[in-house]
């Protein structure tokens, strides 16, 4: 009996004919399958908010597409811990952001290629024993949301094998890439990364035991990771370990990036021979972060070279912990070094402690440094370091352009531009995360979300150890289980329910939702027409919420307090036609920010003493109290 009420319910779902009215009158006409994610958000909005929802509203767009049959199957599969070992049709059914599983691929290239057209691909033990030869990654995986490659004992044992990546995977959203013994043992030959992953949006590289045991085999890193944004960047372990005369060449690396983190780890250790030049390395960029933890530990006869480093950046950070430790005739020269305009922070710990023979020199290096332990003092020279503040190192690289050139035109603006006829740039509003939705909350409510329990989202979601996946993860749920700041309240949800539910709970059940219309007037001048406070223009709170990149659709949701909120329509300023519908947010309050908060760099002033305003940005929406 059992068994047949199960087959009658499914047909029932099935039924596409069977649709009822949500909602009450108007626009807010809703004809959906009762049993569907969406239906069950505009049930349970009805219910909540007073005021009835649109069927075009924006936020039924961000609703999960599951039919009604998969998200009662998804749903059971989660309730059994079972969703691992569907993941694929779940990801896609559900409209997720996942990498895909990469196998082995048994593929044979026994003649030089040209990897043009290739992406997420797995190239264990490709090119292993090659004779000479040439092998090509250009424009490979160019242009793509997500870019998951694996170069696994790639090159390994070669002799005299050249690689060449040019413009691989750029203007890429989420790059993944694992070269782990790349070219290990190798002798002669060389591979070049030009233009690798420019532009990319998350760039997360590893580069585990590369070139170990390697002789000869030379690397250049040319224009790599050049305005890229964000990401953990890349991971150098145990890179060129063991090896024998192995020159490595980074030019502009990580020119122009928004906030890159690289990580140096057992660098050159035990190598004969090394030498790396770092020309322009984190050159223009915002905020670098990069280690190097016992590079060249116990190496011989290195030569390292690091110029313009870090040169004309915004902020940033370094650490050399244990550098050229235990080595013997280490050479390394640290010209134009740190010279942001802003300052950052340079600590170098038991750096050349136990080394023999070393020969240290810091050219016209930045302020704002730490020499702890410094074991060795001979043969060690400091010329022009520079100890003035960094106001008046701005000033040498541009003054307060430099200043202003990592906050991008228009992105905070003051209150009295947001009226009739005003002409001011508007920045880049257009949403960079991949495309994903929200899980239906009777998913979402099953599934662990605390960072004690990454070892099980790990397996649910296909995630790797060190991979780019786990790192996302961790960033986003570390966020979210951050303490609130005074007087905030906050709340990652992954469902619109729990949206609904936290915005009612700070505002009360009678809300809006608002976001702007559209990306048109980004990187471009905008001229402002008809403009409506909200709440009549009154000082008011909101709820605003930021996307949080992650498998599902995750909003990191926090009251405003002390806030004005206006609509604004957006015109050409040459056709005066409209083009979009903005929604700003003005901040009131502003006491509790950071001196380094973009906002006063771009306007000057600082905390508590202006008010500053930007647009809601493509995706980010803002809760009020509404006007009806």
């Amino acid at each position: 009996m059992l068994n047949l009420w199960t087959f009658i319910f499914l047909c029932f779902l099935h039924l596409s004919s069977f649709n009822v009215v949500l909602g009450g009158v108007g626009d807010s006409l809703v004809s959906e399958n009762p049993f569907t994610p969406k239906a069950s958000v505009i049930r349970y909005w009805n219910k909540e908010i007073r005021r009835e929802i649109t069927k075009t509203h924006f936020l039924l767009s961000k609703v999960s597409p599951l039919t009604a049959v998969d998200s009662a199957s998804f749903s059971k599969l989660a309730a059994q811990n079972d969703l691992a070992s569907h993941l694929p049709s779940f990801c896609s059914s559900a409209k997720l952001f996942c990498f895909p599983d990469l196998s082995p691929s048994l593929e044979k290239h026994p003649k030089d290629e040209r990897f043009a057209v290739y992406s997420n691909k797995n190239f264990s033990n490709y090119g292993t024993d090659r004779l000479a030869g040439v092998d090509s990654f250009k424009n490979y995986s160019e242009d793509s949301n997500i870019v998951v490659d694996s170069f696994h004992r790639y090159s390994r044992d070669s002799t005299g094998h050249k690689e060449q990546f040019a413009n691989y995977a750029s203007e890429g959203n989420v790059v993944d890439q694992n070269f782990h013994s790349y070219a290990a043992s190798a002798t002669g030959g060389s591979g070049n990364f030009n233009n690798y992953n420019r532009e990319v949006n998350n760039p997360n590289l590893r580069f585990s035991s590369y070139g170990d045991d390697s002789n000869g085999h030379g690397q250049t890193f040319k224009q790599y990771t050049e305005n890229a944004n964000a990401g953990n960047g890349q991971s150098f372990s145990s890179y060129g370990k063991n090896g024998n005369g192995v020159p490595n060449d980074f030019s502009s690396y990580g020119k122009g990036a928004n906030v890159i983190g690289s990580g140096f780890s057992g660098y050159g250790e035990a190598a004969n021979g090394a030498n790396d030049s770092f020309t322009s390395y984190g050159f223009d960029s915002n905020a670098p972060q990069n280690t190097f933890k016992s590079y060249g530990d116990g190496g011989n006869a290195a030569v390292n070279t690091f110029s313009s480093y870090r040169d004309q950046s915004n902020v940033g950070d370094d650490s050399f912990q244990s550098y050229a430790k235990n080595s013997n005739g280490e050479k390394v020269d640290f010209s134009n070094y740190g010279q942001s305009f802003n300052e950052g922070t340079d600590k170098f710990t038991g750096y050349g402690q136990g080394a023999v023979g070393q020969s240290i020199g810091f050219k016209i290096y930045g302020r704002n440094s730490t020499f702890k332990d410094y074991a060795k003092k001979e043969g060690i020279v400091f010329g022009r370091y520079n100890s003035g503040s960094s106001s008046e190192t701005a000033q040498v690289k541009g003054g307060s352009s430099a200043v202003n050139k990592w906050v991008e035109p228009g992105k905070f603006f003051r209150e009295k531009l947001l009226k009739q006829g005003t002409v001011m740039p508007m920045p880049d509003i257009k949403d960079k995360m991949p495309v994903r939705s929200f899980l239906p909350r009777t998913i979402v409510s099953k599934l662990p979300f605390s960072s004690s329990k990454i070892g099980e989202l790990k397996r649910i979601f296909h995630a790797g150890d060190n991979s780019t996946l786990e790192t996302v993860m961790l960033d986003a749920l570390k966020e979210c289980e951050r303490a609130p700041s005074p007087g905030e309240t906050k709340r990652c949800v992954g469902s619109a329910e729990d949206m609904i539910d936290f915005a009612a709970s700070v505002l009360g059940r009678n809300v809006e939702v608002r976001t702007t219309e559209n990306v048109k007037g980004s990187k471009q001048n905008i001229k402002i027409g008809s403009v409506k406070g909200i709440n009549g223009g009154k000082v008011t709170k909101s709820v605003s919420c930021h996307q949080s990149l992650y498998p599902y659709l995750l909003y990191y949701c926090h009251s405003v307090p002390e806030v004005r909120v206006y609509e604004a329509d957006i015109l050409d300023p040459k056709s005066l036609e409209k083009i979009n519908h903005g929604v700003a947010i003005c901040h009131l309050d502003t006491s509790s920010w950071s001196s380094n908060h973009g906002a006063f760099l771009a306007l000057g002033s600082g905390p508590g003493r202006i008010e500053v305003c930007h647009w809601i940005f493509e995706n980010d929406m803002t809760w009020t109290i509404s006007d009806s």
